[in-house]
């Protein structure tokens, strides 16, 4: 009964032991009534959500004020409701209840920022010339600044295309990777990228897995290192544009990149969303997604509120008006060092 969604489609060997014990969700039977669906997704999220602790929350007073709201003659409808202002509670990007008729989701991640990106102003860098490479743009810049737009990690970019894209950008002083908006997608991409920007194997950072039902029942850390690629690899001056949009496997790649060398991150703090997802099912067919793998810096710091940039940069208004990327500028200015 639980298998993945299918858009959770990569499992390292570490995360293969969680999906084994993820499967197992459902070991007691709930009733196919509201509160059966009720009782079985809070005991899910209860048993293997990762961030009860560092998030604070306590569940069971969370079931306390939502359990009254149970009646089991309640429509589907508001079944729904009240079980998506539960898992809202979680603030969690990666919280997902999935039914035929709505999705709930926590977008506020992003949405109560500043969103530091305009597709217009891309335009008017990008140009009429710019090439694509299997979903990523790149063009040489009028100041011989290479740029590189990466807007989703949700593709295996191919290592000849980065081979193509870095070879064609190699007689510039330095490169801005522009991943504002990019929403993730799956780590190996992200982790296919930042290889091009390192000549040895460097620690990245950590994560665990969840080994029992309590809240704090984690195995010990494991590390997390980036091995550098054995294609096209970049050698000069690198700055990294992020925004608030920037989540999951974006966000992973943002704290890849600053253990690289060479690497300045310039914008806003990510959107974080450090807990690798998985899924199960309620007793009435509803999908649920959690994050069940904590992941974190090199120095064991959590990444799941967002990665701090080196240089916090806004868009600035009068900028727009000019038809001028604040963040971008900003990027060329640090690269003519």
């Amino acid at each position: 009964m639980k298998n993945p969604h299918p858009f959770i489609s990569l499992l390292t060997a570490c995360l293969c032991m969680i999906y084994c014990f993820s499967s197992c969700v459902d070991e007691e039977e709930f009733a196919q009534t509201p509160q059966g669906n009720f009782e079985a997704l809070w005991k899910i999220m209860d048993e293997h959500y990762c961030f009860f602790s560092y998030k604070k929350v306590d569940w069971n007073e969370v079931h306390a004020r939502y359990a009254p709201q149970i009646d089991n003659n309640m429509s589907q409808t508001q079944l729904f409701e009240v079980l998506a202002n539960m898992l809202s509670e979680l603030k969690d990007g990666h919280v997902n209840l999935f039914t035929a008729f709505d999705l709930a989701r926590n977008w506020s991640w992003h949405e109560d920022y500043p969103k530091n990106f305009s597709d217009s102003l891309l335009s008017i860098y990008l140009g009429k010339d710019y090439k694509i490479s299997n979903g990523m743009s790149y063009r040489v810049l009028n100041d011989n600044v290479g740029y590189v737009r990466c807007s989703t990690f949700n593709r295996d970019f191919g290592s000849g295309n980065l081979d193509n894209i870095l070879s064609a950008l190699v007689t510039c002083r330095g490169l801005i990777v522009d991943i504002r908006n990019n929403g993730g997608g799956m780590m190996t991409s992200a982790k296919e990228l930042a290889a091009r920007f390192t000549n040895e194997q460097i620690l990245v950072g950590y994560m665990h897995h969840k080994t029992g039902p309590g809240h704090n029942d984690f195995s010990p850390m494991t590390e997390q290192t980036l091995s550098p690629s054995k294609g096209v690899r970049w050698q000069k001056p690198v700055v990294v544009l992020t925004n608030r949009s920037v989540y999951s496997a974006a966000n992973e790649f943002v704290k890849y990149m600053k253990c690289c060398p060479n690497v300045v991150v310039v914008g806003d703090r990510t959107g974080g969303g450090a807990g690798l997802p998985f899924s199960s099912e309620l007793p009435n067919g509803w999908g649920v997604r959690f994050s069940a793998c904590p992941m974190y810096d090199k120095d064991k710091k959590d990444t799941e509120f967002g990665i701090e940039p080196d240089h916090t940069v806004h868009q600035s208004t009068a900028d727009f008006a000019r038809g001028r990327d604040t963040l971008i500028e900003y990027a060329r200015q640090l690269l003519a060092k």
